[in-house]
């Protein structure tokens, strides 16, 4: 079994702590490193060179989440950043998308919720807390949206992390349809990943 690093980043001690102890109930998830700062994940994400960062947004004086997962990104392109904060506005979502977040969790989150964002974070899958996928699969079902009832469908249901195979089971369709729906949603949204078209179908939805 291929256990699954994690750096978590985040200015409160008890947090850090009560995620560690959370995490290390999983054989296959290890917490390698803790950070309070965006400083000190950036550091710490050298020194450690973690599967997984799980990031907070806001940490008092210093760089913030944002920039953090934009300079981790860079640094390192493939690495995967879960956002993990109490903050649920669509701006906020958006922005730490367009930095490169692949997940984006509330820390109401069930346990496991954030097994899941984090073993579906090394598979590239994007995961987000059930009241932001709720709300986002509300903004998608309005009749002036772009797509298709059933693009806007097979949209929310990416939040949920779910494989083209996995989706096709849900809709009752065939993995290359999956694809093809898939292939016309990055397209009228103008963009290429699946986090970027959740992010940017919040971001059109704001903008009304």
């Amino acid at each position: 079994m291929n256990t699954i690093s994690v750096l978590l980043v985040d200015d409160h001690t008890v947090v850090r702590s009560g995620l560690k102890a959370l995490l290390g109930t999983q054989g296959d998830i290890a917490v390698v490193g803790e950070a309070a700062s965006g400083e000190e994940a950036l550091e710490a994400a050298h020194d450690h060179k973690p599967a997984v960062v799980l990031m907070d947004l806001a940490m008092g004086a210093g760089m913030d989440g944002i920039e953090a997962i934009k300079l981790l990104r860079q640094w390192n392109p493939k690495q995967a950043v879960i956002v993990f904060t109490t903050y649920d506005s669509d701006a906020d979502i958006v922005r730490a998308v367009d930095a490169g977040a692949m997940g984006y969790l509330l820390k109401d989150a069930a346990p496991e919720e954030i097994f899941a964002a984090v073993r579906g974070a090394v598979q590239g899958k994007s995961v987000m807390s059930a009241p932001v996928a709720s709300r986002l699969f509300q903004q998608l079902r309005n009749p002036d949206e772009i797509l298709t009832p059933r693009e806007a469908e097979l949209l929310s249901l990416l939040t949920e992390g779910l494989s083209n195979r996995d989706l096709g089971k849900r809709l009752f369709i065939s993995e290359a349809t999956v694809k093809t729906h898939l292939a016309h949603i990055y397209a009228k949204l103008g963009v290429e990943t699946r986090a970027a078209a959740i992010a940017t179908a919040i971001r059109r939805e704001g903008m009304r």
